[in-house]
């Protein structure tokens, strides 16, 4: 496969680009030998007139002109090819263009990702400007059958892709990470890909029944209550709940403001009355800036290499709460190592669009509190056209759809006609549905 991009045909050789915004190259031959090397820049005129300045070399025929200039071509080729494998880190991180991921989490992700690859390469590779297409396709195979799903597959390749990006200036070729076919199709996982489920309305009451419950233990109880009561009543993620401090807690008002940690997004969130009474109860309690202090801290912890290690023990604590319940929160997945969790903190945010949604609240309002017009969101919210396509249907077909309310009532009123003791409130539910 042609990566090369701008190529500029010289008298004799070629000036290109393998990525756009790269530096140039300029690929000549030399005594029948075919040399390629980096003109350290990124700038089209200025890689042109270096590409000239090496030309005495690529043309010269006389052995003492070639002796004359042939040691800078040397030294710009020896960068090229004078990178160990062993290196391929140190170098990367750093370079002025490397990647410079949000959470040190992400950072040793990209350096786990480089090791895994180095490792299915094996000892034979020793230079960085070995390593083919050939490698990277077997890798890309390689990781199809480790059970990993399709994000994480596609997460390492994209990694590998921008270190090779980066160190463009010791290859030769172009970056084989760039390759297409590397990259794995999220339909591949459509017949086995597991959705996260909603909490009930029932569920939720079970949950705040168990939070109140002295008969179940948990480090930090109190403060864990507050933070599931945050996120039934507001829909937020389990980060920006844990770390929600008072400053942003409106009692008078009642409203809390939330700048969302993984979009960037204020929202401004009215307080329901069950959220308030719990926050008049941990206001009592306040001992800093936090609503959750103690929690707080805990996710806030981190290892000695800086990765965060505390929001996985929250979200242990927060899993326990869930299974108090008697709920599944995982099932196995065909082909993953790793159950999948479908019953989460995160739930809360799909139980609140869901009932929003059956509420008949505008999704125009639900954007407005949970601060993102997502997929969570849509697919609470594809109900909002079904009368006008049904109405679409009737038109068409001359044959008027039948009234799903109606019939649900009908049923109702069957069902209660069956019925040998009919109570007062029974009575009374049926002569609601004759209206």
């Amino acid at each position: 496969m042609d990566s090369k991009l701008h190529r500029i045909k010289l008298e004799t050789g070629t000036v290109y680009q393998t990525s756009k915004g790269g530096n140039y190259y300029f690929r000549y031959q030399i005594n029948g030998e075919r040399k390629c090397v980096s003109l350290k820049t990124a700038n089209q005129e200025e890689a042109i007139r270096k590409a000239r300045e090496l030309l005495p070399i690529v043309q010269a025929t006389n052995p003492e002109v070639i002796a004359t200039h042939v040691k800078i071509a040397r030294k710009m080729a020896t960068q090229i090819r004078a990178l160990p494998v062993s290196k391929i880190w140190e170098t990367y991180a750093n370079h002025p263009n490397r990647a410079l991921p949000a959470t040190v989490r992400e950072q040793l992700s990209y350096e786990a990702t480089l090791e895994e690859f180095l490792r299915f390469l094996g000892p034979r590779i020793k230079m960085f400007s070995q390593i083919t297409e050939a490698h990277v396709i077997k890798f890309a195979e390689h990781l199809r059958h480790t059970q990993i799903s399709v994000s994480t597959h596609n997460r390492k390749i994209v990694r590998l892709r921008k270190i090779f990006a980066t160190l463009q200036e010791y290859r030769e070729d172009g970056n084989p990470f760039s390759l297409k076919v590397l990259m794995r199709k999220e339909r591949e996982e459509q017949d086995t890909a597991v959705r996260r489920l909603a909490f009930t309305a029932e569920q939720e009451e079970q949950l705040r029944a168990v939070l109140d419950d002295p008969r179940f233990h948990l480090i930090n109880k109190e403060e864990i209550k507050v933070i599931f009561y945050i996120g039934m009543y507001t829909g937020q993620r389990l980060k920006d709940c844990v770390l929600l401090q008072w400053q942003n807690v409106d009692l008078v008002h009642r409203r809390i403001q939330v700048k969302q940690f993984k979009t960037g997004k204020e929202v401004s969130i009215p307080i329901a009355p069950p959220l308030l009474q719990v926050l008049e109860e941990a206001k009592e309690r306040r001992i800093d800036a936090y609503v959750s202090p103690n929690v707080a801290l805990r996710y806030k912890q981190t290892n000695q290499q800086g990765k965060c290690i505390g929001d996985g023990l929250v979200n242990i604590d927060v899993m326990r709460v869930i299974r108090w319940i008697g709920v599944e929160t995982s099932v196995a997945v065909e082909e993953r190592k790793r159950k999948t969790t479908v019953l989460g903190f995160h739930s809360l945010r799909h139980s609140f669009a869901s009932f929003c949604a059956e509420a008949g609240i505008p999704k125009a309002v639900v954007v407005s509190i949970l601060g993102a017009n997502s997929d969570i969101i849509d697919s609470f919210y594809t109900h909002v056209g079904e009368e006008a396509q049904r109405a679409a249907i009737d038109a068409i077909s001359g044959v008027k759809s039948p009234n799903l309310a109606e019939t649900r009532i009908r049923n109702a009123l069957a069902y209660i006609e069956q019925l040998q003791d009919k109570t007062s409130e029974i009575l009374t539910i049926k002569r609601i549905l004759q209206g």
